[in-house]
């Protein structure tokens, strides 16, 4: 069930321990969990209020909202509660690390899911652009430019498209990842990023 500022109350504030229900906040891209904390009913108002995400901080005594210090705030982008109505997820968009130890998240460096390395990847790649050309292969297809990333986009997708006919599959592993890395690569060089494509994918799979 998505939560929005009109529906707080249907929550099951009745099973809140001291008011507060868990609020698990999760990366909107990757999917990564980046930290969990506890909320009422006025830092879910607050989060709605200034898009966001607030706790009620246990230690402080009082409503928190992450990155007030640090600057490392989470942008809500959708809250979802479970079938009982007494857990919180947020999906946000990160600024900076999560964790207070300066980590992506407060779980950094245990295992991630699968998907979420894509995530990783596709920062990795974007902070490359501008490089000096001799510093990575990365950094030397943006210097040679959109047209010359787009031919290889095009040779990485026959590449694939041979591997399978020929059903080697290994060779098809290999080629798919070329294909995704050198698409990461192009759309990073016309500003874009693999959310945009996802989010066209899901708003074709709604209609």
């Amino acid at each position: 069930m998505l939560i929005t500022k009109q529906n707080i109350n249907e929550l099951a504030w009745d099973k809140a321990d001291n008011g507060l229900l868990p609020l698990i906040v999760q990366d909107v891209f990757s999917g990564k969990i980046l930290m969990q904390g506890y909320a009422d009913s006025a830092a879910l108002e607050k989060t709605f209020a200034t898009g966001h995400v607030t706790f009620y901080s246990r230690s402080k005594n009082r409503l928190w909202t992450k990155g007030e210090e640090s600057g490392n705030t989470l942008s809500l982008k959708e809250l979802s509660t479970d079938c009982d109505k007494d857990s919180l997820i947020a999906l946000a968009e990160p600024a900076g690390p999560t964790c207070h130890l300066g980590t992506e998240t407060c779980w950094d460096g245990d295992a991630q899911p699968n998907l979420s390395f894509l995530a990783d990847l596709q920062n990795v790649i974007a902070s490359r652009k501008g490089a000096d050309a001799d510093s990575s292969y990365t950094a030397s297809l943006y210097a040679k430019g959109v047209k010359r990333i787009s031919q290889k986009v095009g040779e990485e997708g026959v590449e694939v498209a041979l591997a399978a006919t020929s059903g080697d599959k290994d060779e098809l592993i290999c080629e798919s990842a070329d294909l995704l890395y050198h698409l990461t690569v192009l759309l990073q060089s016309m500003d874009l990023e693999l959310n945009d494509v996802i989010n066209k994918l899901k708003e074709r799979h709604a209609k």
